[in-house]
């Protein structure tokens, strides 16, 4: 007859206090336990195995076989203006960030692409199969040009604040010295084409202002062939009245005769009054004129020639600004990029990182073996415990019957026993005798120990 005890086997030969549930409810309490996952472990090493080894050994083939690239990258800065703007302004005002968004949109255009690609023979195993769009897109995928961001101080609020003052070219390929002359080549032509774009701006700059300059000039020339020709018939007109008085034509050499002690013959006064006795002398008789036509006054025209000359001498001194400006972009003494790390062929590949890789690839073949496993568990309805009956039949039917260990079982774990201790006794000789052999006296251990030899 079975009788009814307080104790509970686990399964594994141990035994434990055992009260049935008073709600009758399954008993969780096995999920809590260490030795339950071991066991899980053992029963479903399997399901366990085999996602983990196939998992990892994926893994780590593609962190081997994952072809390696190389980064070459150079960094450009954007140098000030070498003479003081104070007295040499330049001609080209906009800032870095824009000059450099334009360069960059310039360079990276699909002509000098293209033209990359055809020097550097880029993408052998793959040209045949590409189209020249594709080869430009997988070009401008492997090109990166970046500001170099610096740390913002206190008086700088918004990033917008700080300036770029260098920025960095790098190209990835996976020959490293193929990704150092790309690199290179991009940063010779970022170059060129920063001095290409300042000299062009600066020149057009002059163009206009010396086609400015010579429009007023030919507007002031043609008010004074006018006043010649005005001062001219008032003289006419004036007859013999007047043949005690100079005419306008000795006037004007003799005030050409008084300024040129104060002006040079560059002068726009100088060169105005040169022209206005210039017409004089040519003007022999006045162009005949319509009796629609009324003449124009003397003052309105000196007054026309009093603003033609002003704006003459402003464009004048723009033009002069902007020659000297033109001249400073061509001999490259204002602001202009400046290669400070020359890109050179990488040592150590970028990508991929294998060991990040690897650890990866073991942690998802943890998570699958585990998963499975334990899907795996759920998944078996086997009776192991007195929960899992609980769950089928009432609990006042179950009772525990203790584990009886045989007189083997006994002598099997005395054997053990003392196996266990003769092999940790072996070891301990053992050691003891390696150290007496290879190791110094302890006497002479301690003194180097004292005078600090072992550091």
């Amino acid at each position: 007859m079975l009788q009814k005890l307080d104790r509970e086997d686990d399964g594994q030969g141990r035994t434990f206090q055992f009260q049935p549930p008073v709600d009758e409810e399954p008993d969780q309490s096995h999920l809590l336990r260490p030795s339950f996952y071991w066991h899980l472990i053992k029963r479903r090493a399997v399901f366990f195995a085999i996602p983990f080894v196939l998992v990892l050994s994926a893994g780590l083939a593609a962190a081997a076989l994952w072809p390696a690239s190389y980064e070459s990258t150079g960094k450009i800065l954007v140098e000030s203006q070498q003479i003081p703007t104070e007295l040499v302004r330049p001609t080209v005002t906009s800032a870095a960030t824009e000059r450099i968004q334009v360069i960059e949109q310039r360079t990276m255009t699909r002509e000098n692409l293209l033209a990359i690609i055809d020097k550097f023979q880029l993408f052998p195993e793959r040209r045949n199969f590409m189209s020249a769009t594709q080869q430009v897109d997988l070009m401008r995928k492997d090109t990166r040009i970046e500001p170099v961001a610096l740390p913002l101080t206190f008086a700088q609020t918004r990033r917008d604040d700080n300036p770029t003052v260098a920025f960095t070219v790098s190209f990835e390929a996976s020959d490293p010295e193929v990704a150092a002359k790309v690199a290179n080549e991009l940063v010779t032509r970022i170059l060129n084409e920063d001095l290409r774009d300042r000299t062009s701006r600066a020149s057009d700059t002059t163009k206009f202002l010396a086609r400015e300059v010579q429009r007023l000039q030919a507007d002031n020339a043609a008010i004074d062939a006018k006043i010649a020709q005005v001062k001219l018939t008032q003289v006419k007109s004036a007859g013999s009245s007047t043949s005690d008085q100079p005419s306008p034509l000795a006037q004007l050499k003799a005030e050409l005769v008084q300024k040129s002690a104060l002006y040079s013959d560059r002068h726009p006064t100088m060169q105005a009054l040169k022209r206005q006795i210039e017409a004089m002398e040519k003007a022999a008789t006045p162009p005949p004129q319509n009796g629609a036509d009324s003449p124009v006054p003397l003052d309105s025209l000196e007054a026309q020639q009093e603003s033609v000359q002003k704006d003459l001498e402003t464009a004048s001194a723009k033009l002069a600004a902007a020659q000297m400006g033109e001249t400073l972009e061509k001999d490259q003494q204002s602001e202009k990029l400046e290669v400070i790390e020359q890109p050179t062929v990488p040592q150590e590949p970028t990508k991929p990182n294998r060991r990040k890789i690897a650890g990866m690839a073991l942690l998802l073949a943890f998570a699958a073996g585990g998963g499975l496993a334990f899907l795996a568990e759920i998944a078996d309805k086997t009776i192991r415990r007195s929960s899992d009956v609980f769950s089928i039949v009432d609990s006042h039917l179950v009772v525990a019957i203790p584990y009886i260990t045989t007189k083997a079982e006994l002598r099997k774990r005395k054997q053990w026993l003392w196996a266990t201790i003769a092999l940790g006794l072996a070891i301990v000789a053992a050691a003891l005798i390696a150290a007496y052999l290879f190791l110094p006296p302890l006497d002479l251990i301690l003194a180097k120990a004292r005078v600090g030899l072992f550091k």
